[in-house]
């Protein structure tokens, strides 16, 4: 009866590492008495968030299993020596900080910048990551905007990062009844609410630094970064971290900030940075009748495309256009993701078939060596 529950546990996901609690040594003794079971569970720290949860699917899993019909959870914490175990489970053999998205990665990265703020980079960005993880995949989402972090709030999560010693576990967005999810970190969940940042270059590399080598992101299928307007230490730290990442330009139609991008983007060429292409956000407003109200100009998107691939000498697309939408906004500023609240919205299904294009990008891995053990 112990060996039938402790299979049946296997299907209990701890919530923030993502791996049945079985894998993770979180599963100690198993006692049954007659129809009644009692598990010992280890967390991995005192006041684990996903306590709760985890103490409700295991009894939910263990209660599936024939003859028991009653079953209690006993919760304790890891020793120094498990925890030890575990951290070096998750980090897979890697040494202790280092960048899990230099040139070995697997994850497709993906940087997405603006010339200039209030063009709605951020609630794009949000809404790409969730429409990807709609689709069966595991993302990460860095928000990187130190000074204007919204991230966490466009996505409704109020969590804190779980410490394991000095191993950071970031919140996750989870999809519902499907298997993708959204691993977030942002610097807005270290600060006190209302506190403003005010860091200089070298505080900034090392933010950003403990973002990608501190943070378990276990093995992910995207990763997407919300980066600051316009260019400058941050988004020359992250070129430098992330060899292998591309931009996404978002830009609105107005000829002007479409000049600005363009600029903006070029920055990002000269470091090296390849571009996967534009997107043009609040395109234009639809009536009720069916025409359009272009209130701020047309083209911008294209011509910020355009511009790019002559300087790339290379195809840069226009990925998209997404309209104005009061869906898209009320979502934004409530956490729930238009994709996810309201996929039937013209704004959400343009910013679903964009992310289509990018899960049809391929990792670049031309000029690269693989490691063979022989």
């Amino acid at each position: 009866m112990q060996e039938q529950i402790l299979r049946a546990l296997a299907s209990v996901i701890d919530p923030e590492l993502r791996k049945p609690i079985t894998e993770l040594g979180m599963v100690g003794d198993i006692e049954v008495d007659g129809s009644n079971a009692v598990v010992n569970l280890k967390l991995t720290i005192t006041g684990c968030p996903a306590a709760q949860k985890i103490e409700r699917d295991t009894i939910a899993a263990a209660s599936k299993v024939d003859g028991i019909e009653n079953v209690s959870v006993v919760l304790g914490v890891m020793t120094a020596a498990e925890r030890e175990v575990l951290k070096e489970q998750l980090r897979g053999g890697r040494a202790v900080r280092t960048n899990p998205f230099d040139e070995d990665t697997y994850a497709r990265i993906y940087l997405v910048g603006s010339g200039k703020g209030g063009v709605g980079k951020s609630s794009i960005t949000a809404n790409l990551a969730v429409a990807l993880a709609m689709q069966g995949n595991k993302v990460g989402l860095i928000d990187a905007d130190i000074f204007g972090f919204s991230i966490p709030g466009q996505l409704g999560i109020t969590s804190k990062p779980t410490k394991v010693d000095d191993l950071i576990l970031p919140p996750v967005f989870e999809i519902e009844d499907g298997a993708g999810f959204v691993k977030v970190i942002s610097i807005g969940m270290f600060v006190e609410e209302g506190k403003a940042v005010a860091w200089r270059g070298p505080m900034l590399h090392r933010a950003i630094q403990q973002f990608l080598t501190d943070v378990h992101w276990g093995d992910l299928d995207f990763l997407l970064v919300d980066l600051p307007p316009g260019t400058g230490d941050v988004a020359i730290s992250l070129g430098q971290l992330l060899p292998t990442a591309k931009s996404i330009v978002v830009t609105t139609p107005q000829p002007a900030a479409a000049d600005i991008a363009a600029r903006t983007a070029a920055v990002g060429l000269q470091t090296g940075q390849r571009i996967l292409g534009v997107i043009e956000n609040m395109s234009w407003l639809e009536n009720a009748d069916g025409s359009r109200t272009e209130l701020f100009g047309s083209g911008g998107g294209q011509a910020v495309a355009d511009q790019l691939s002559e300087l790339a000498q290379t195809n840069v697309p226009l990925l998209g256009q997404i309209v104005m939408s009061q869906a898209l906004r009320e979502g934004s500023d409530s956490g729930q993701p238009v994709v996810l609240a309201k996929p039937d919205d013209l704004a959400a299904e343009q910013i679903l078939r964009i992310a289509s294009l990018i899960a049809q990008d391929k990792l670049e891995r031309a000029s690269r060596s693989l490691k063979l053990n022989l």
